[in-house]
């Protein structure tokens, strides 16, 4: 079991977890663009370039509904494409505030990293980093002991 629990938590698995959730929900997002947005238009085109008569005789003028009801293609529908769009960005939020719950998770009980000793100090002269244990500041050449005990006075 400590076995199948060290599998799960680690973030290999929890990232393809994720991935495979949102390419799911992003389905959705690809068909209703294709089913909703796309298709109507193609269906349009495909009419329009078959020579179907538009005109609608009663008023002189095109008419594209006829066209779509002749495909069997409905209006665009703009809504279902946004409905799609605001669902995969809300299951997105959940997800992320669900990986970001695991994350604390696995955080607690850890100690913090400790902090490196410092490698470089800043020459009192010309402010640049130099190594801590120099004595001379290679980019000015000041004698950095004078300036460290004229600072302690």
């Amino acid at each position: 079991m400590k076995e199948f629990k060290e599998f799960v938590m680690r973030g290999n698995v929890l990232d393809l977890a994720v991935g495979v959730i949102i390419g799911g929900a992003f389905n959705s997002i690809v068909t209703s663009l294709c089913n909703d947005v796309i298709m109507p238009g193609v269906a349009w085109i495909v009419a329009t370039a078959s020579g179907m008569d538009l005109v609608n005789p009663d008023t002189n003028q095109v008419d594209f509904s006829r066209a779509l009801q002749s495909l069997n293609a409905g209006p665009i529908n703009f809504g279902n494409f946004i409905g799609a769009i605001i669902s995969f960005l809300i299951l997105a939020l959940i997800i992320f505030l669900f990986v970001k719950g695991i994350n604390k998770l696995m955080t607690v009980g850890k100690k913090p990293a400790e902090e490196a000793a410092p490698t470089t100090k800043k020459c009192p002269f010309c402010k640049t980093d130099i190594d801590i244990e120099a004595t001379r500041c290679p980019n000015c050449t000041s004698m950095l002991e004078a300036a460290e005990e004229a600072l302690k006075e």
